[in-house]
């Protein structure tokens, strides 16, 4: 309740209760400040009435909870199971409009903020997780094979004449899939066996570069997380490679972000070259 409707609660119970409430209120809205003001996952997590407080307030804002909307304009949410609607807080529009994904929805200013606050959030725990020099994260709702599918599609619009992903092995079908459904050839680089593990041959990946040419392919892709015997790739390597031979370099960091080998990997990579493109994937 804000200022005024406290003073008007005064007088149907006594003042000393309504101004204990009220100092309640303003502490949970002192959270949701600072998360505002930070963009940042708050140190102390939030109880569960502090994060339905914000939800709440926030669908509020959407043009389809508005009260005596009807819920039929153009661009505006319309959810017809209350089942579903209680399940999202009421929250139903979706992210982006004309084929920016992080456009700002213009009949849902609480749903767009809320998409906001979400990408700084991940930003951080990116960062918190290792990748301090990590400069802009979005969240999609997509896993493994579509993201790299749209991380190579972008790619596309800088290397148009580009047909060829050089992409040391991994048993990965969603990988293999990306590429073929984005329209490239795989090359398959094999790994070679040191000792007991599986190593990226560099030396494979520079000769396939020289067989089909630099500008004929769109990227090569490398991989952190993986399972045994097969060892994250030399992303270090590969990355001096890339940035001698100007050739992007996308990093599959699926399920890497919660190790902290992997996001060192990736924070060593970036420190020491500025790739052409650099993409980590949360999955």
């Amino acid at each position: 309740m804000n200022a005024e409707n406290c003073s008007l609660a005064e007088k149907i119970v006594s003042s000393s209760y309504v101004q204990q409430g009220a100092q309640a209120r303003r502490a949970r809205e002192n959270l949701v400040r600072q998360l505002f003001e930070q963009k940042k996952c708050p140190e102390i997590g939030w109880d569960d009435m502090s994060i339905e407080l914000l939800l709440q307030e926030l669908a509020v804002m959407d043009s389809n909870n508005f009260p005596g909307n009807c819920g039929v304009g153009e661009r505006e949410a319309r959810i017809a199971s209350r089942l579903v609607a209680n399940r999202h807080y009421n929250i139903g529009h979706g992210i982006g409009r004309s084929g920016d994904i992080t456009a700002i929805q213009p009949k849902a200013a609480g749903s767009s903020l809320l998409n906001k606050l979400t990408n700084s959030m991940v930003l951080d725990i990116i960062k918190t997780a290792g990748v301090q020099s990590a400069a802009s994260a979005f969240v999609v709702p997509m896993a493994t094979g579509m993201s790299l599918v749209l991380c190579m599609l972008t790619l596309k619009q800088q290397r148009p004449d580009a047909r060829y992903v050089l992409w040391p092995r991994i048993d990965q079908k969603s990988c293999f899939k990306s590429m073929v459904t984005a329209g490239f050839q795989p090359i398959v680089i094999e790994n070679k066996l040191e000792g007991d593990e599986l190593r990226t041959d560099i030396s494979a990946i520079e000769l396939k570069v020289q067989e089909l040419g630099a500008k004929n392919i769109l990227c090569v892709m490398t991989t952190t997380s993986c399972f045994a015997p097969r060892v994250p790739d030399r992303i270090e390597e590969v990355a001096q490679l890339c940035a001698k031979l100007e050739i992007p370099h996308l990093i599959n960091n699926a399920y890497g972000v919660q190790s902290s080998k992997c996001m060192h990997l990736i924070q060593q990579v970036s420190m020491g070259i500025l790739l052409t493109s650099k993409c980590c994937l949360i999955d």
